[in-house]
């Protein structure tokens, strides 16, 4: 594990916002986008992240290291509630109970990013989809909020484009799913506004878009004055 030696709270120019679970930087780009200074944090080596980071296990990272930043992402890895790796009967941990109790330890505002198959452990989960957004993906995913922040989502549009199935080349028209051994890069790359992913990255990622309008409301709560007990 490596960790930061230093302060890391913003000099003021930028709030800091830690990135954990970070994997290729979806999440992480919304917010810098939206106007924070990002760290990514991941035990996986991810040298496609595209801001600064740190190799290192998250949950510890964010105990020891959390309460410095100004805002906090999460998204621990999915694997254990999604359907193939279930059909697969795969092992993975489930660190959303962790990473909840890692995140409230640290008295900084979050959220906590997971999907559909884990949102009855999300604690009333505000659901983002790239129809939202205009982007050609439905892509559910749940988002917890927690440290004093709330979230409200853009409306959501009906689904009126057809959705490709899991693995399938993609109609004209037709909506991506982009998941499992998906065909396509370049057009998930393009759809999902990540052009610096591989595959690995954009099966698991957050598009971009959907932390940046996260990200405006968390920096609209961090200036917002405190409100006396």
């Amino acid at each position: 594990m490596t960790y930061p030696t230093d302060n890391v709270r913003g000099s003021g120019h930028r709030p800091r916002l830690l990135d954990a679970f970070c994997c290729q930087g979806g999440a992480g780009m919304g917010y810098h986008r939206a106007g924070f200074e990002v760290t990514g944090v991941d035990k996986d080596a991810q040298t496609r992240y595209p801001l600064g980071f740190h190799q290192a296990e998250a949950v510890a990272f964010i105990r020891t290291f959390g309460a410095g930043f100004d805002f906090i992402h999460a998204s621990p890895p999915c694997q254990h509630d999604t359907d193939c790796q279930r059909i697969q009967n795969n092992d993975h941990p489930d660190l959303i109970a962790p990473t909840r109790a890692a995140l409230n330890a640290t008295g900084r505002p979050w959220v906590m990013e997971n999907v559909r198959g884990a949102a009855r452990k999300l604690h009333q989960p505000v659901m983002y989809c790239g129809a939202m957004f205009g982007l050609r993906t439905y892509r559910h995913r749940y988002f917890e909020t927690g440290g004093g922040f709330t979230l409200t989502p853009p409306g959501h549009p009906a689904h009126t484009a057809p959705q490709a199935k899991m693995g399938r080349p993609i109609p004209e028209g037709w909506y991506g799913q982009f998941v499992g051994n998906f065909s396509g890069v370049d057009l998930a790359r393009q759809v999902m506004g990540v052009p610096w992913m591989n595959r690995d990255g954009i099966r698991e990622c957050i598009p971009p878009a959907y932390t940046q309008h996260i990200g405006a409301q968390a920096l609209a709560h961090l200036a917002a004055p405190a409100v006396a007990a």
